[in-house]
């Protein structure tokens, strides 16, 4: 095999293995008719602070899952592929900052989903590549700008809908944007 091909491969292993478990996290709850959603971020709350570390694991039904399964594994595959030294530093960075954020910008209720981590991934691969002026980041800038800069808007509580995280997409971008910043001299 090529060096390039298993490059690839072994760039899509982590992604994929973590969108299992996330599908198995959601079978096993509507299997057992049980509800997760008090593993997710409860802002300010005492009983909130272990979805810190849980909120990206629990979805509301499958279609919120599914909705993420793409996106998340595109932008995680990117992570793998170009930032592969620093990838999984990177990607648990990303998942605390977003749930500490939304812990302390949430308004009340739970707050659930891998989308913050969705929003950290998109703006730090967005603003890394234009940060590092490295002409392949830089084409996965624009690529991420084109596929996703849509979600932008959903960053701010007028273009969102009621039962959806504003503050949880805008932790992320915000974690995103710092991560770019603090790792501009480490990796490619």
């Amino acid at each position: 095999m090529k060096p390039e091909v298993r490059h690839i491969i072994i760039a899509g292993t982590v992604p994929l293995f973590f969108i299992y478990i996330l599908y198995i996290i959601k079978i096993w709850e509507v299997g057992m008719g049980w509800e997760f959603i008090q593993l997710g971020i409860y802002p300010f709350k005492m009983k909130g602070l272990l979805g810190i570390f849980t909120h990206p694991l629990i979805h509301s039904n499958f279609a919120h899952l599914a909705a993420n399964t793409l996106p998340l594994f595109f932008l995680s595959w990117c992570l793998y592929y170009f930032y592969h030294g620093l990838a999984s530093s990177l990607f648990f960075i990303l998942w605390v900052s977003c749930g500490i954020l939304t812990f302390l910008i949430g308004k009340p209720g739970w707050h659930i989903g891998a989308s913050g981590l969705i929003y950290g991934l998109a703006f730090f691969l967005f603003f890394s590549g234009v940060l590092r002026k490295h002409i392949p980041l830089m084409a996965i800038s624009l690529l991420i700008a084109f596929l996703y800069g849509g979600l932008v808007w959903n960053m701010f509580p007028f273009f969102t809908p009621e039962n959806t995280s504003w503050e949880g997409h805008l932790s992320g971008a915000v974690s995103g944007i710092l991560c770019a910043f603090a790792f501009k001299h480490y990796g490619p």
